[in-house]
This record gives structure tokens, sequence and C-alpha cells, in this order.
């Protein structure tokens, strides 16, 4: 198994020249604290070059601002893409990575009195508190703490610029109990009032109309937006969401639960390749939940990917696979009943039985825009369903059992479809569950989970383009699993390429000659 990809440490020289390049594909990787202003920016802020005695260089930007800089006006920081660094090695790596994906998370983030205990993240990941602040403290610079509050803020800063959200719904969204707190910590990070943020006036009135939010999202090139679009237009469901190719854009209906409070409403979504970004735009329903819209659409788009390291492990068997994504799930158990109806059928298949579900199943949204005016079905509503209703619908007994089984599982909260999870024990969690075999959960982990290194070796089309068809199945699925270990960790990646082009590589040497593809 390979070491990570993840990419030697730049030394500043280094860094500064990617400064001066402005190259996109650096965006989130690193960030500038530059001493003659107190800012700090991303590596495409447009603003002339500071001469390199003024720079500082920092992998997060809680490093910059806990070394007392303030996020750029003009770049902001707080579009770039995340850094998701992923190890098969380190284990404190991978603690830190599990640890900052659930504080990137907005569901975890809590409005009670005081801070989320540092018990509570612990707990989650199965340490102690001292263990996490230790590594967060060895590895980033920064207390788990000081990482959360400038994850807040900046989420906070993106609302208050892109948005006409009252301060106050600003706050709550962003995790804090009170305005006076947010305004607290928002002047004492920043040492400004949020309010100076606006980009137009401010709409604290409660009667002041609202328009729809569009905020900005960036990825860090290549992204073959083509590829993307195509892979969720095949698998619309009317009423729920559709996709245009032509105008690169993609309109769906939402709900989701943040801190016990629900939020429904649609969102569009306007890709821009030109300027390596999407613009999103939600309706007044979903507002209060923009963080979490953000998040769920940040991995759905898989726009916090690095390119260059899964190209580096993956171009030499895909050379025309660079820029290709994996597409996420905009809500996991949804991903995971589309994974339940879509075994052994085709594409279209599972899409009309979705579709049917959706419209007898499925709550309706009144303000939804034409065409789009219903919402997938809660696990609580479909672990109440009869098996007579879905077999009316037209779902054979056996995946009745897994669906009802999959929401009751969700339901009771004992099993989590999203990018928090640990893929280790949910793939084990899903296994049990009637009906659920490894292929569907593979699968599941791959998209709902953001696995990056899900390998559903069974898949008919990934034998198909590999040349192991011909083989008995236990046999091709060693064989696939052998060829995969050198796509590791990125093995979600090469099953993406592979389905839409087999990979040109030479047969391993140990596979004997009448089994190599």
């Amino acid at each position: 198994m390979p070491a990570m990809n993840r990419p030697a440490p730049l030394d500043a020289d280094a860094l500064y020249r990617a400064l001066g390049a402005r190259d996109a594909r650096f965006d989130g990787r690193f960030f500038t604290g530059v001493t003659s202003t107190g800012i700090y920016c991303r590596p495409i802020c447009r603003v002339r070059t500071p001469k390199r005695d003024n720079c500082q260089f920092f992998e997060h930007a809680a490093q910059a601002e806990q070394a007392g800089f303030r996020p750029c006006l003009r770049c902001r920081p707080e579009l770039a893409p995340r850094d998701r660094h992923w190890s098969t090695e380190d284990a404190g790596d991978i603690l830190i990575r599990q640890a900052t994906a659930l504080l990137d998370t907005p569901e975890t983030w809590n409005t009670g009195a005081n801070e989320p205990p540092l018990e509570q993240l612990a707990a989650r990941l199965g340490v102690s508190g001292r263990h996490i602040r230790r590594l967060f403290e060895s590895r980033l610079g920064v207390s788990p703490l000081q990482y959360l509050q400038t994850r807040r803020l900046l989420a906070a800063k993106q609302m208050l610029a892109d948005t006409d959200l009252p301060v106050a719904q600003v706050a709550l969204a962003a995790g804090f109990s009170s305005l006076r707190r947010f305004n607290d910590a928002f002047v004492g990070r920043y040492g400004l009032n949020p309010t100076q943020l606006r980009r137009s006036r401010s709409t604290d009135s409660p009667n002041a109309p609202r328009a729809p939010a569009e905020v900005r999202l960036s990825w860090r090139p290549p992204y073959r937006v083509q590829d993307v679009l195509r892979f969720f237009a095949d698998r619309a469901l009317p009423g729920l969401e559709a996709v245009d190719t032509v105008q690169e854009t993609m309109v769906r209906t939402l709900r989701l639960s943040v801190r016990g409070t629900v939020a429904c409403g649609w969102m569009l979504i306007r890709f821009l390749p030109d300027e390596h970004r999407i613009g999103l735009r939600v309706s007044e329903g979903l507002l209060p939940a923009l963080p979490a819209v953000i998040d769920r659409v940040r991995a759905a788009l898989d726009l916090d990917a690095d390119p260059q390291a899964i190209d580096a492990v993956l171009h030499p068997d895909f050379p025309d696979g660079d820029g290709v994504r994996v597409p996420g799930a905009f809500d996991g158990f949804e991903l995971a009943v589309r994974a339940v109806l879509g075994q052994q059928v085709t594409v279209a298949a599972a899409r009309t039985l979705c579709g049917r579900l959706v419209d007898r199943l499925g709550t309706p949204l009144p303000d939804g825009p034409p065409g789009l005016q219903r919402l997938f079905p809660t696990p609580e509503a479909l672990a109440e369903v009869e098996g007579q209703v879905l077999g009316e619908i037209g779902i054979v007994r056996q995946r009745q059992q897994a669906i009802l089984a999959l929401a009751r599982a969700v339901a009771d909260g004992h099993l989590v479809l999203d990018g928090r999870a640990d893929p280790a024990s949910t793939l084990k969690s899903l296994e049990t569950l009637p009906g659920i075999g490894p292929w569907t959960a593979q699968y599941i982990a791959m998209r709902a989970l953001r696995w990056p290194d899900a390998w559903p070796s069974g898949d008919a089309v990934l034998l198909q383009a590999l040349g192991l068809r011909g083989l008995p199945a236990a046999a091709a699925r060693r064989e696939a699993d052998r060829i995969a270990r050198r796509w590791q960790p990125w093995r979600s990646y090469a099953v993406i390429r592979a389905w839409a082009t087999p990979p040109c590589f030479q047969a391993p040497e140990e596979i004997p000659h009448e089994h190599r593809p």
C-alpha cells in the first residue's frame, strides 16, 4: 500500500513562487499572511504580490488568524476549497483529518451557552481530549476550539458578504448562541463590526424584503464539469431535480436538519468553469441553514478534491481522466435508497423506481420552482411504510426489506450517512442490514460518506472495463483487487474513471497469463 499522496511540504520560497503565479491549483492549499498589512490571502488574490520578506505562509486559515492576521476582503479566504488530506499510514494524520472534517460540518456546531466541549469531539473519535488537543497543537499549531472558531467566523463572513440575512440570523446559522457572543468574537478576531462587511444596505429590520442568496464556492482545477453534470443528469428524478448540461446548471429541492431545526427549500447551482467556481442560490426556506447547504454542495460536487494528488496516482492508467471528480450526495439517506434500488438494474430502471417512490411518498414543496415541488421521503416516513405500499410501486420484496431496515437504522440514529461517518464501521453496519451487500455498501461509502478509497470490486461494468468479465466471479474480484492496489487510496476516483473509459495499463506480472485483462 503506498504512503499517502499528501504532497511533500513546500518550502517558503516555493510557496512564494506559487503566490506570484496566482495558480488556482494551489487555492486552499496554503494562505499568505502579509506582515505590512496584517491581512492573509489566498494564493490567487489579484492584489500586487507583496515583498518576500513581508510574507508568512500557513497551511490553514486558523493558523493565520491565530498569528494575528485578518482575512482579505478582496480574495475572501472563506471561498477557498478546503484542504482534505488522506493518509493510509500515519494514525495522527488520519485522526486530524477526521477531527477537522467534524469541525468543518455545520450540523455539529453547537449553539449552547458554552463552546462545544473538547470531550465531545474526543468521544466521537474514540480518544482522549488531551490527545486531540496535543495533536492539533503539534500538527496545526492551533487548538481544536481555535480551529472551530475560525470555521464559524469565516462561514458568518461569507453570509454577511453574500446574503441579506439579518445579522442575528447569521450568528445563529454560524453556531453562536447569541448576537452579543457573535459580535464579540467577530470584533475580537477581525477588528471590525459584522455590519461593516455588508455589500449592500443592512436588512436587520424584520419586515425588510430579502432576495434569494447567491454565494460563490471555488474548486481547484482541473474540473471536468460536463462529466459531473452528465452523471447527475442521467440520474435526475422528476419533481426533485433538473440538470441542464448546456447551461451548466442544476436545480433541486432539499430538506436538512441542523441542530434540531428542519429547513426545506430549493437551490440553483450554476457552474462557472472559467472562474473555477460555482454560483449557489438558495430559496428563503434554506437560508437559516446556509452553511449546512454549502457543506452539502461542496461534498456532492467534490469541490474540495486535490486533483494534483489524485492525478499523480491515476494518470498513468487513466491518461484522459485528469480532473474527473466523484459525484457525491446532497443527502446520504436518499443516496443509500437509490443505491438499493439500483442493485442489478440499469441506471434508467433505478431512476424510474426512485421517481415512483418520490411521487408516491415524497413530501410536497409548495414554493418549489416549476416542475420541482417534491422532497425525498424522510427516513422516519419510510420506516413507517408498509411493504405492500413499496410493492405497489414496483419494488421487489428483497429491496423492500433493505429500504425499511435502512430507514429505521438512520431514523434511530444508529447509522450516519455523510462525511462525518467512519467508513470502516459504517461499512460493517450497512452489511448487517438485510439486502445490502458489499457492492451497495461500497457504493454508499464512495458517494455518501465521501470515502476516496471505496472499491465495489464486484461491479459488472468495472469488471468489464478491467477485462475480467470472462473469469469466474471470485477470481475476477481477486484480480480486480490486485490491479487496484496501485490506485490506493484513490480507488473511488479510479472507479468513476473506469466506468467512463477503460484504463490503459499493462497487467501486473503476478497475474496468471490466462487471467490477464
